[in-house]
């Protein structure tokens, strides 16, 4: 059995698309907690030790399960942006993002029976355009509470796309999970065939 510690429906999505028989479990993992005593770690470490502290606290209730941990990380001048808690929050994230380049790094944690079987972190870089405040609150009110739920106020799947002047990296990671490098991982592991 393979569970993913998330509560992301386009990571589970991705998964089931790409033929893994996979499962939500719900991670009881606090995150903001997390963020706060991990603060001083840069933000791919910062994605990393997130999407590991995701897997290894549902293996301990599920030992023998394989466990996918995920967690992706925004960094912008140097500083780490976290999910906007508000619609207003988001506005003004997304007005500081506007017309610049900032990194996403998404990571993938393999866990089972408590230990860390494998990990990789994977970065992409985008460039927003700059956009109209007119673009940018038709924007909001078509996402609505849905960019609450992203580190970046966007959803590449859907009409986040028309906030980008520029994408460079996987597709994948920037929907939040290194999807080629965890299929090797599960081929490797015996959970795919090869």
């Amino acid at each position: 059995m393979i569970y993913l510690a998330s509560k992301s429906t386009i990571r589970l999505r991705i998964l089931k698309d790409a033929g893994v028989e996979v499962q939500t479990i719900a991670s009881h993992f606090d995150e903001e907690e997390a963020q706060q005593e991990l603060a001083k770690l840069s933000p791919r470490a910062l994605s990393l030790a997130l999407a590991t502290g995701k897997a290894q606290h549902v293996t301990t209730a599920s030992p023998s399960a394989l466990v996918i941990g995920a967690d992706q990380t925004l960094e912008h001048d140097g500083e780490t942006l976290h999910k906007p808690r508000s619609l207003p929050e988001a506005e003004a994230q997304l007005l500081r993002l506007r017309g610049d380049v900032h990194q996403l790094y998404s990571s993938v944690a393999c866990c089972q029976d408590g230990e860390i079987l494998w990990s990789f972190t994977d970065s992409a870089e985008l460039q927003m355009r700059d956009f109209s405040l007119a673009f940018m609150r038709h924007y909001l009110q078509g996402e609505g509470d849905n960019v609450l739920q992203t580190v970046g106020c966007y959803r590449l799947e859907g009409l986040g796309t028309q906030l980008f002047k520029h994408i460079a990296g996987d597709y994948f990671t920037m929907l939040g999970l290194p999807l080629m490098r965890l299929l090797d991982f599960l081929r490797s592991h015996g959970e795919l065939q090869t």
